[in-house]
């Protein structure tokens, strides 16, 4: 059995050696422990501080790519290497490496396909109030939409298995926390959580760049994430809104010419049109919506054989 663990990268040099430093190279029920640097375009001396840290895996691209094409770009690489479970940390070294056995274990069990570290978020001094809110919101949220029960979704300190990280998708460019349990929930996989701790805060967030960025940032993650994966359930709750404003509308105004009072009132026969006109597309556009997803599934399920496929020759190596 083959742990690799992965961190992604950008113009770490200052925290990288340290991050590492604590990461394991013997982890109980794997034989091999290897560690896996995506280098996403950095700029300082970050892929030089891994070589020195002996680094086994460093894969990336020339140019900064984000968070999120990085983290999936690690789980190819790592598939690719042979690795049988996967743990993702991050290079400021925020979570505590002791709880990686914590993480793989349940794993190892066969009782998960991805574990998450749940951290004390409401215990941790460096985070704001209000970062405390939306990291509650977010994981209210995913929860909701995944069917999961996961108290810390935008944890990036996660496990995950082989098969697991060989079906993942990410299509939001600003971060794979909230998407990966989503998808996870959608395609029946086992997805649970282990306490953790954290260590103190070293740099600020390159993530966060400012609170009123990341409030914004996040509703739209969050309502990009209800659109693509709740497409059905989204526009039709549209529809029905508007088609049946119309139809208020409608009555009302039917009530006025019952009563002989019609006249004058004739802006609400056209507004009623147009909005139960809207309201019936928006039905259109559901039934469109769930069949585009369904065909989504599909290419996933494609996507997904042929990436077993292809990592089955260089794991045999």
């Amino acid at each position: 059995m083959k742990l690799i663990i992965q961190i992604p990268c950008y113009n770490e040099e200052k925290t990288l050696a340290l991050a590492l430093a604590e990461l394991p190279r013997e982890v109980t029920g794997f034989d091999q422990v290897e560690w896996l640097i995506i280098d996403d375009g950095s700029t300082d001396a970050t892929r030089r501080v891994a070589h020195q840290q002996g680094v086994d895996h460093i894969v990336g691209y020339t140019r900064n790519q984000g968070l999120a094409r990085g983290f999936m770009f690690g789980l190819d690489a790592c598939v690719r290497h042979g690795a049988d479970v996967i743990v993702n940390t991050d290079a400021d070294n925020q979570y505590d490496a002791r709880y990686i056995p914590n993480l793989t274990q349940p794993i190892l069990d066969g009782k998960a396909d991805m574990v998450i570290g749940a951290r004390p978020i409401q215990m941790i001094e460096h985070f704001s109030f209000s970062k405390k809110m939306l990291q509650r919101l977010g994981s209210s949220v995913v929860r909701k939409v995944s069917h999961t029960d996961i108290p810390d979704a935008p944890s990036g300190f996660r496990a995950f298995s082989r098969d697991a990280a060989m079906k993942l998708n990410v299509f939001n460019e600003y971060t794979y926390t909230l998407e990966t349990i989503i998808q996870a929930g959608m395609k029946q996989m086992a997805v649970t959580s282990v306490p953790v701790e954290v260590n103190e805060d070293l740099r600020p967030s390159k993530l966060v760049k400012s609170i009123s960025s990341y409030i914004k940032k996040s509703i739209i993650t969050m309502l990009r994430i209800f659109v693509v994966y709740k497409p059905f359930r989204f526009f039709l709750a549209i529809g029905l809104v508007l088609f049946s404003m119309g139809l208020v509308l409608g009555l009302r105004f039917l009530y006025f010419y019952l009563t002989g009072d019609g006249q004058g009132h004739i802006q609400s026969v056209i507004l009623a049109g147009v909005m139960m006109g809207i309201g019936f597309q928006t039905f259109l556009v559901a039934f469109v919506a769930d069949l585009l997803s369904v065909n989504r599934k599909l290419l996933e399920e494609v996507q997904y054989r042929l990436r077993k496929l292809e990592s089955q020759p260089e794991q045999g190596k």
